[in-house]
């Protein structure tokens, strides 16, 4: 049982959990199997774990952090040293981390996420029900220092940068055998507003030609036009179309921003995203806390009385 939140927090930038828990029951993208989860608050400094309340006989708790994935097979799946895992969980992340929420304990009874509408719209309405209230304890956050960058052979090619405040996100994307994706290219500024209003909606996708080798490998099982966006050839396949004409480079987005939050902590930077994926996201954020001198961790209300006071300095 969590200790009492204290709302009337002394902090200006704080950490938050949920004001109420709250339960979703969905299929599971990869697995086809029908998942119920229940987000719960959480204790300061507990960050985001989740709880395979199906598993009894070892550890069932797995943090939700960059060290802990151990597959970005078309999603992001994190483990413990138990073997007991947590696939397709970028969604979700991502909302958690448009919404600030900092701590939650999210049980799940089995080996997958839901995807829902293959969106993060759900996951919007869950946290709008459940609250998400400020917790008396400091937020922190990681500044970056300096440029890093992760590239492929491919083309492909993350990186983070140095930016005054917030977190500031660019994506490009260039399918250039479909004609219905083509080159697309995104900018927004993270804040719960931009995500609730200019991210969450953006659905994932595949190709039709691609299901049945995805299928063979244990993947795509719980994919239909109902959760995922499905193009063949120069056309999209879904009765209703796209909800909007960039929404394929905004998902890739959405996934980023689930991805990055996998630091246990906001990012103030600048984020690079060019045909990338969970992989690449997650061999930058590998390579980011390796180096030392590329990060450092800040309390933010002390971070922005500095900035504030330097700004009035130079005015």
């Amino acid at each position: 049982m969590i200790a009492e939140i204290n709302t009337l927090t002394s902090y200006k930038y704080c950490q938050k959990t949920f004001q109420n828990a709250i339960s979703c029951v969905g299929v599971g993208l990869h697995s086809g199997q029908k998942v119920n989860m229940t987000f719960c608050p959480a204790d300061v400094d507990t960050g985001i774990v989740f709880k395979r309340i199906d598993v009894t006989d070892r550890n069932n708790l797995i943090p939700a952090l960059y060290n802990n994935v151990s597959d970005t097979r078309l999603n992001s799946c994190i483990s413990n040293d138990a073997g007991v895992y947590v696939s397709t969980i970028e969604h979700l992340m991502a909302a958690l981390h448009g919404f600030g929420v900092s701590n939650a304990i999210i049980e799940v009874d089995g080996p997958e996420a839901p995807l829902l509408d293959g969106s993060a719209l759900d996951y919007v309405t869950l946290f709008e029900c459940a609250g998400v209230i400020e917790q008396d304890a400091p937020l922190r956050a990681v500044k970056i220092k300096k440029e890093v960058l992760f590239e492929d052979q491919k083309g492909a090619e993350v990186c983070l940068y140095p930016a005054e405040e917030g977190l500031e996100m660019d994506f490009v994307i260039d399918f250039v055998k479909s004609r219905a994706i083509g080159r697309q290219e995104y900018s927004i500024t993270l804040t719960k507003r931009s995500f609730k209003d200019s991210i969450a909606y953006a659905r994932t996708f595949g190709f039709a030609h691609e299901v049945e080798a995805l299928r063979a490998m244990g993947l795509a099982r719980g994919g239909t036009l109902e959760n995922c966006i499905v193009v063949e050839g120069d056309k999209v396949l879904n009765p209703e179309g796209l909800r909007s004409e960039n929404e394929f480079v905004v998902h890739k987005t959405l996934d980023a921003v689930g991805d990055l939050y996998q630091l246990g902590m906001p990012v103030i930077g600048h984020f690079c995203g060019v045909k990338s994926g969970h992989a690449h996201t997650n061999a930058l954020l590998r390579k980011l806390m390796a180096d030392k001198s590329a990060y450092e961790i800040v309390e933010m209300d002390a971070y922005m009385d500095e900035l504030a006071a330097g700004r009035r300095k130079t005015a």
